[in-house]
């Protein structure tokens, strides 16, 4: 049994379990390619980056299973889980991921409504008369 490496990432309301092992680059997240489930560009890099940040975007197969949130949250608790699975696998990588700010858990999520509020701050139209 070849050497795996699991993690987990957490952002907004997502949860993300990465399992890394040496391989070719496949990514799937919770069983299809990363590039057919985040659609959008921007979000494919954010899964990329901490690979592409130590030059390993070829040489290790990530699988990931993501529960909870929206497509931004869970592109985000990927990039923090495949960055912890990567420092895991070898600390001399940490330095180089920390520089970046990808072993950083992005700690804000969404205000709860307030009583007497429209929303978390804002407030009804005032009316003086």
């Amino acid at each position: 049994m070849e050497k795996q490496k699991n993690a987990v990432g957490r952002r907004k309301e997502s949860v993300t379990r990465v399992f890394l092992s040496k391989g070719s680059g496949n990514i799937t997240i919770n069983g299809k390619d990363y590039k057919n489930y985040f659609s959008l560009v921007y979000l494919q890099n954010q899964v990329e980056l901490p690979l592409k940040t130590i030059e390993a975007l070829d040489k290790f197969d990530v699988k990931i299973n993501a529960v909870g949130g929206g497509i931004k949250g869970q592109a985000e608790a990927a990039k923090l889980g495949i960055a912890r699975a990567l420092v895991d696998l070898d600390e001399e990588l940490k330095p180089a991921l920390k520089a970046v700010g990808l072993l950083t858990r992005d700690p804000r999520s969404v205000e709860r409504k307030k009583p007497g509020k429209k929303k978390a701050r804002k407030s009804f139209q005032f009316s003086k008369r």
